[in-house]
């Protein structure tokens, strides 16, 4: 039978850890309704981005921003890796990294060997797990969830293009967590470049009915770099309602993992406080009894 002391110190511990989760539960809710707004409402306008570049892929190729659809040999390839900063969020990073180095085993472990693959990453969890493995870590982005906007991510998407326009890589593919509800994230891999024909594009039979002023290969060139912003800035968002959708799943089941850790130490402890006041009323007995015999 457990010791009645030990039996309270541990329902005060599992009380505080309790309150602990409770809070960051109803923080994280909190940040989840900004957060899934956000994404909510960027997702239309990106998915239009898309469909309306789709329409245009075939002027790409007679345009200046022909060499984003090129397609060239994987010498040197780029993953932008994005996790979190913060930990407490059930398997959210564990899939990211998962994902990232089982890709790397099976496509791109020549590059691996010789150096030419390079990794950014957005999160401290993934950038702290690579760094200490050895990949070659270009850039470590931690600070980007401080204060995320378009603002902040634009530059990044802007080095980027200007980066596989003058073929420093030739291949750059984005690993994140894909937000479909509170309980319900997937990992998702995206080729970000060479850009790739939209599905929009390939169901499509007729071009769509579209009068151009000035022109398609003048649209095309102002909109391919926007809409690879808004592919970058919405693939962050995406993990940023994601990890707080965890986060709050995780400290909700944790929560209730308390209460029940709790339920059954309070059983235990009236347990053993039941068989204390017992020894003790039989020792009373028996001392009572010895004293008559006597």
């Amino acid at each position: 039978m457990p010791n009645l002391k030990e039996v309270r110190i541990r329902i005060a511990s599992v009380q505080s850890t309790q309150q602990i989760t409770s809070a960051m539960k109803m923080v994280s809710a909190s940040k989840l309704r900004r957060a899934q707004n956000a994404i909510l409402t960027l997702r239309p306008y990106a998915r239009k981005l898309q469909e309306i570049l789709g329409n245009l892929s075939g002027s790409i190729e007679n345009s200046s921003a022909a060499v984003f659809a090129e397609k060239r040999r994987t010498d040197k390839v780029l993953l932008i890796v994005i996790t979190s900063n913060k930990g407490l969020c059930g398997a959210f990073n564990a899939n990211i990294i998962k994902t990232t180095v089982r890709l790397i085993q099976e496509k791109y472990t020549e590059n691996q060997k010789n150096g030419t693959l390079e990794l950014i990453c957005i999160g401290k969890k993934g950038s702290e797990f690579f760094s200490r493995r050895n990949y070659k870590v270009l850039e470590r982005l931690d600070h980007i969830f401080d204060h995320l906007s378009f603002e902040q991510i634009s530059p990044l998407a802007e080095r980027l293009i200007s980066d596989f326009a003058q073929k420093r890589y030739d291949h750059i593919e984005v690993i994140y967590n894909q937000f479909k509800n509170a309980a319900s994230q997937y990992v998702t891999t995206e080729q970000y470049l060479p850009v790739v024909a939209s599905e929009v594009t390939v169901a499509t039979t007729s071009e769509p009915d579209y009068i151009f002023e000035p022109g398609k290969e003048e649209i095309v060139g102002e909109l391919l770099p926007k809409t690879l912003k808004i592919q970058l800035y919405k693939a962050i968002l995406d993990s940023f309602a994601a990890e707080h959708g965890a986060r709050m799943t995780a400290m909700h089941k944790a929560t209730d993992n308390a209460q029940e850790l709790l339920k059954n130490l309070r059983l235990s402890y009236n347990k053993a406080r039941q068989a204390a006041i017992t020894n003790e009323i039989l020792e009373i007995v028996s001392g009572a009894e010895a004293l008559k015999s006597n």
